[in-house]
């Protein structure tokens, strides 16, 4: 398979001579797991490990490579590598670490769509689906969100759901499918062009690894053995993985989130919540914060049922979940600087 038809480009083969590159093979990670990666290029898989300098010099965990990231290595032994350097990203896709205050996630990088899988047999939200929107609007990722497992409910309920969907997010695409009938499979895969890069987001147990299964041709998820150098047994939605499909096209699994924290969205929120943006810009006060405010625009409107009590609901809740990241963020580096400066004092007070 040429590398290009991975999703190389131009501009990062230019990246790649322009800074002495050339000597270095590129491969594109298919596979992650506890800082072990697989990677993918016209002649072959290597299993691959970081470079120890680059991981001295890593500031955060998005300073490691992603799935759908493209590297420079140098091949070792047959079959084994070492990683030297990332290419530019495109994009990333983040979220708020799990329990970690002002500390990102990267999901994975180099994105064209992400596909929002939501199932019709669990707890069926449109709030979520649109924390998921933020994340992918504010990496500049085209979206299209899939009602996944719709034979388990009549189509009254079905048209029901969607009309929910298109009320509150109006202009993003909408695929019904099925993995039992194949119903919406054919539409799903119109939408995979050869070159792009695609991933699936949503909660565990929406089926995301069998839609990747049926799109595929393959019991990918089910029956794939992952090196045993690199994850020992058979998994199915416990790591990240990129799959090459015969067209040419690549779709990024990822495992089910339970929670989507808010990093730094501002352009994110503002896309998914266009209508109330553009009404807050008549408030009275430009730092309105749509709270009781005198000449709040976004109040009277929500008064007037312009818009929804949901809608604003989550769009204010959105908005303190960024502010409270940004400023945990801005501490969490503080505490790094200062720490680091602490460790370089000691060390010179050593050596006199």
């Amino acid at each position: 398979m040429n590398t290009f038809n991975l999703g190389y480009t131009e501009e990062m083969e230019k990246y790649r001579i322009e800074n002495g590159y050339e000597d270095f093979r590129v491969g594109r990670v298919i596979l992650e797991h506890k800082e072990r990666y697989i990677l993918k290029n016209k002649e072959g898989e290597y299993d691959a490990e970081i470079l120890g300098q680059m991981r001295y010099k890593a500031e955060s965990r998005s300073d490691f490579p992603a799935v759908g990231d493209w590297v420079v290595f140098q091949e070792f032994n047959e079959g084994q590598a070492i990683i030297y350097d990332i290419l530019p990203r495109l994009n990333t896709l983040e979220r708020k670490a799990v329990g970690k205050e002002g500390d990102r996630q990267l999901i994975a990088a180099n994105i064209d769509t992400a596909f929002i899988i939501v199932a019709v047999d669990r707890d069926f939200s449109i709030n979520r689906i649109q924390r998921y929107l933020t994340i992918v609007l504010e990496s500049r990722i085209e979206a299209v969100i899939v009602l996944n497992k719709i034979d388990l409910i009549e189509s009254e309920k079905r048209d029901e759901l969607k009309s929910m969907i298109n009320n509150r997010i109006p202009n993003i695409p909408i695929i019904i499918t099925s993995c039992e009938s194949d119903l919406g499979l054919a539409s799903l895969l119109a939408f995979l062009k050869p070159n792009q890069t695609y991933c699936l987001l949503g909660s565990s147990g929406v089926g995301k690894s069998t839609l990747l299964n049926k799109l595929s041709g393959k019991k990918l998820m089910e029956t794939a053995a992952i090196s045993e150098t690199i994850v020992r047994g058979k998994h199915t939605t416990s790591h990240r993985e990129l799959v090459v499909l015969e067209n040419g096209s690549m779709i990024i699994d990822n495992p089910g989130m339970r929670e989507v924290g808010m990093v730094s969205v501002s352009s994110g929120i503002e896309e998914t919540f266009d209508n109330i943006v553009e009404i807050a810009s008549a408030c009275k006060f430009s730092d309105c914060k749509h709270l009781n405010e005198s000449g709040c625009a976004v109040i009277k409107a929500l008064e007037n049922r312009e818009i929804s009590q949901a809608d604003y609901d989550n769009y204010m809740q959105l908005q303190k979940e960024q502010e409270h990241f940004e400023s945990s963020e801005i501490e969490r580096k503080q505490k790094g600087k200062a720490l680091s400066k602490h460790i370089k004092n000691y060390y010179k007070s050593k050596k006199r």
